[in-house]
């Protein structure tokens, strides 16, 4: 009874788990490199506006593409309006979510606006070299710079306002996602892009968008350098054998049992190299043609049997 007791005290004292603490001590720990890379990203992100998007009228949506329309229509400075629309949204932020959730977005609207301003005479003195036959190469250098300054950004947990503070309001008081949000205030954006702009700059827009979507992923999530495999086969200890003795890792088992026959199985997991990845299955197949196959992309593994004995991944 008293050994009960015990394990049910350790077990209270385990769940006791100060997450505000924790928290406090990742972003204390990661707190210098966490400003270099934001200042970074904002910076490349600045520098990629009045390189390659406002002097090209690509608007892409947020008050970054509000901008370039305004300047068009009305002759306002995209620095100047950039820099309003940041205040205003900021004041809104705080109004409308309050002051714990504006804080990450106060940062960014500050630098970004400013690093606006910084790089415009930069910009000016570099333009005149940036000559490109085609406007297509203009258009990949804008995505890829425009996705990996987001990227950055976003990895550190922090953003640069705008379309941001906007998503956030709509999904709290609309309750409309904040994937469905951001992209319905950059469409309608984008929208007046085209009546103003015409379809070629629109086409434009849409491409920097995706490779600026596809680069944040990348940047955020990582590549995927090896497969993650999920095996249920009735040869589970020849491809136990396979996977621990041909490619020198581990294996986890999962005790299984069929939703339609009832029957008790196991499933294998391991992580295999992406250039091993088409030998292993096809080998796996040899061994049970009537293996059955589940495999996603694995974008990081972190200790185990498979990371010591395979750097590679």
């Amino acid at each position: 009874m008293q050994k009960f007791v015990k394990l049910i005290m350790v077990n209270n004292m385990d769940l006791n788990i100060d997450l505000k603490s924790i928290r406090e001590a990742i972003t204390k720990k990661n707190f210098y490199v966490n400003s270099i890379v934001l200042i970074f990203g904002v910076f490349l992100l600045a520098i990629n506006y009045n390189l390659f998007l406002a002097p090209n009228e690509f608007v892409i949506g947020g008050t970054s593409g509000l901008a370039i329309l305004f300047k068009k229509l009305y002759g306002l400075d995209t620095a100047i309006f950039i820099s309003i629309t940041s205040f205003i949204l900021i004041l809104l932020s705080i109004v409308f979510l309050g002051w714990k959730e504006t804080r990450r977005s106060i940062i960014g609207s500050i630098l970004y606006p400013f690093f606006v301003s910084l790089t415009m005479p930069i910009a000016s003195y570099l333009l005149p070299y940036l000559k490109f036959d085609n406007m297509i190469i203009i258009v990949l250098i804008a995505g890829i710079l425009c996705g990996v300054a987001n990227g950055l950004i976003y990895k550190t947990g922090f953003n640069t306002g705008g379309s941001d503070v906007l998503m956030k309001i709509i999904n709290k008081y609309a309750k409309v996602p904040e994937g469905k949000a951001v992209f319905s205030i950059n469409i309608i954006i984008m929208v007046f892009g085209f009546i103003v702009f015409g379809a070629n700059k629109f086409i434009y827009a849409l491409i920097i968008l995706f490779l600026n979507t596809t680069m944040i992923d990348r940047i955020i999530i990582g590549v995927s350098n090896s497969k993650l495999f999920f095996i249920y086969t009735k040869e589970e200890e020849k491809i136990k054998s396979f996977i621990m003795n041909e490619l020198k890792t581990g294996v986890t088992i999962f005790n299984t049992k069929g939703g339609y026959s009832g029957e008790d199985g196991h499933v294998l997991m391991c992580v295999v190299p992406n250039k091993k990845y088409y030998l292993f299955k096809e080998m796996v197949l040899e061994i049970d043609k009537n293996a059955f196959f589940v495999i996603n992309d694995c974008y990081e593994v972190t200790g185990g049997v498979g990371k010591r004995n395979l750097p590679f991944i």
